[in-house]
């Protein structure tokens, strides 16, 4: 089956399960997000909401944050893994979003400019608050790319391409959020059955199985 054909297929299916995408980062604006979705890198989404609304109360804007101190930041968020290069992070980011104007707005080279940011955490912001088409690629999907067979890339970028290559641009947005779904709800990375997967049992090759197994 080809890559296009397999990704059609697999579309269908996740739009049978996951029919709704909610962001699981909790969020009022642009600005909101940008900060959960920072924090949420090597932490569970379960604790950035855990941690986000104390934060957000203190800095709720960049204007706030960027009124804080770095140690009061910190002192917020050192639940969250990485806290005190992120607490730095987040303070310096609000800096230079005041310095842009004050607002978080829907350009790539702005928001790839911001401390703590990356080309993943700029596409969600693009894609969820702007509406920009956009694939953000997470460990969840560039594992289940592999698995599924509809990427051969050995790091993010390569796998984000081969995405946007099978999937219709329109269903970029959900698509990213539904893998995230299926792999954490479904398809976890250790002591998963390839076998009886709802999608890992046909669209992954029998020399995958048999890898990720040991068969």
């Amino acid at each position: 089956m080809r890559r296009a054909q397999k990704a059609e297929h697999i579309g269908h299916q996740l739009d049978d399960l996951y029919p709704e995408t909610p962001i699981p980062l909790a969020h009022s604006d642009p600005y909101t997000l940008l900060v959960a979705v920072m924090l949420s890198a090597q932490t569970t989404d379960k604790k950035v909401n855990e941690v986000t609304p104390r934060l957000f109360e203190a800095a709720g804007s960049p204007e706030e944050m960027a009124a804080l101190q770095v140690d009061e930041i910190h002192d917020i968020i050192h639940e969250i893994g990485l806290a005190p290069t992120k607490a730095r992070n987040l303070r310096r980011m609000a800096e230079q979003i005041l310095e842009d104007g004050g607002g978080v707005r829907p350009d790539w080279d702005f928001l790839e400019s911001l401390a703590g940011v990356g080309h993943k955490t700029a596409g969600v912001v693009m894609a969820q608050s702007f509406g920009v088409p956009a694939f953000p690629v997470d460990t969840h999907i560039h594992r289940l790319a592999a698995r599924w067979g509809l990427s051969d890339g050995r790091n993010v970028a390569k796998t984000e391409h081969d995405l946007k290559a099978v999937f219709p641009k329109g269903t970029w947005v959900r698509r990213h959020l539904q893998i995230i779904y299926f792999g954490r709800e479904r398809c976890p990375a250790l002591r998963h059955d390839l076998r009886v997967c709802p999608i890992c049992s046909w669209a992954a090759t029998k020399k995958r199985i048999r890898e990720e197994m040991g068969a």
